[in-house]
Formats: C-alpha cells, structure tokens, sequence
C-alpha cells in the first residue's frame, strides 16, 4: 500500500490525491496515531511541516519517523519526500540538515543537473520549471546522494539515493488555498499573500503538469518495485 505521512496539519498532501490512481492511507503522527509498519508499506510519501528535522524534543514521533524513513531505504522500498520529508531523509540518512540557510518562500524555477534530467522521477520534464518552495531550513546531501537540481538561492533542491528514493526541497503539491494558510502563519507573510499567490497562479498549469508528472513517475516506480516483489 501507498503510505503517505502527514507531520502537520496545515501541511496536508494538496493536490497530489488528485494525481493518485492507486490505494492510498495517510498516517497523521502529530495526533498520535501509530506510523505504518514496514510490511505494510510498498512506497513511501512523507509530507513537509513547520517543525524542524531535528525537533524531536518538541516532536517526539520524528525519531521514531526517520527511523522508519531509515529502514524503507536499507528495504530498497520507493521514498519521495518532500520540503520537511526530505530533510528528515537526509537526517535519517546521517546528513546535516541546516536551519535558515538558504531560505525561499514563492513561485521560482529550478534547474536539473545532468542527473537529474536523466534521472526516472523528472521524466517528461522540462530541464527548468517553476516551483512553489517555502523553506527556512535546507539538507545537505548524504552520502552516495546524486544531485539532481538547484535553484539560485538553493543548490540543494532534489536528490536522489538509490535508484528509487528521491528527497525535494520544494513543494510540488501546494493549492492557492494552502499557499493562503500559510501565508497566514506569520504578519510578515500575510503581507505578502497576494503577491505570492498572483505569481503562483500565473504558472499554475505548468506548475500542476509538473507535480503530475512527477507523482505518476514515482508511481511508475512503485508499480516496477510491486511488480519485483511479486515475481
């Protein structure tokens, strides 16, 4: 099964249950409910959240999270996470994740490196595209983790571990509705909602082609690593 984790509420999987054609759950730690076991998962999607990778004092299910983030990639079992899903891969992974580096918030392009426009997550994928990031803190990559795009405040943007774990530092699954919900986290950017939400939305169909695309690539892995499994 398709398990998704949702570390927060007001970070919820958007626009991505609208690109799934598989059986899905999603798991919500932040209200104390038990995350998947191992044999229940056949890919892994772990959402973002306002928390830090390395809050586990405040957020004590992280530990027990990249713990299970850890075995899904030693199990060779498909991972994407996204923005605070794939700092805790990297965290999980034994890579420092670094608060207010690099920090971006809105619509702005990222650029594939040579792996990443050969890489099977960013297939039928133009080699720069628009994304929606919204990010104070930022990964280094682990080791054995090949480069697959940047941006020019963020070199790390996505990465990839394997041949079937992908971390994103941006959002591909974000609505105008959520970019409204954040946006009213803090004075600073309530400010600034309209600004960010006219400029998402003047790339809106290329930005949702994209998270499509990206959603069925995965999935694509998913179904190979199923259809493995089963022969």
């Amino acid at each position: 099964m398709l398990c998704i984790i949702q570390n927060d509420p007001q970070v919820p999987p958007g626009n991505l249950i609208d690109f799934l054609h598989i059986p899905y759950i999603i798991y919500q730690p932040y209200q104390g409910e038990a995350l998947p076991e191992i044999e229940q998962i056949s890919a892994l999607i772990v959402l973002g959240g306002a928390m830090g990778a390395n809050d586990d004092e405040r957020y004590p299910f992280l530990t027990e999270l990249k713990s299970l983030i850890h075995t899904v990639v030693s199990s060779r079992i498909p991972y994407l996470g996204i923005c605070l899903g794939g700092q805790l891969l990297a965290a999980a992974l034994g890579a420092e994740v670094v608060a207010n580096r690099w920090e971006e918030i809105g619509t702005m392009n990222i650029g594939l490196s040579d792996e990443g426009k050969a890489d099977s997550l960013f297939r039928g994928i133009p080699s720069e595209f628009a994304t929606f990031q919204w990010h104070h803190d930022s990964f280094d990559l682990p080791d054995g983790g090949a480069l697959l795009a940047s941006s020019a405040a963020c070199p790390n943007q996505a990465f990839r571990v394997g041949d079937s774990v992908w971390g994103l530092q941006f959002h591909p699954e974000v609505t105008a509705q959520i970019i409204r919900d954040w946006c009213a986290w803090d004075p600073t950017t309530s400010e600034k909602t309209n600004e960010l939400l006219v400029s998402f939305e003047a790339f809106i169909e290329n930005y949702n082609r994209t998270s499509q695309q990206i959603i069925s690539n995965f999935l694509t892995v998913d179904q190979l690593h199923r259809t493995k499994k089963q022969s």
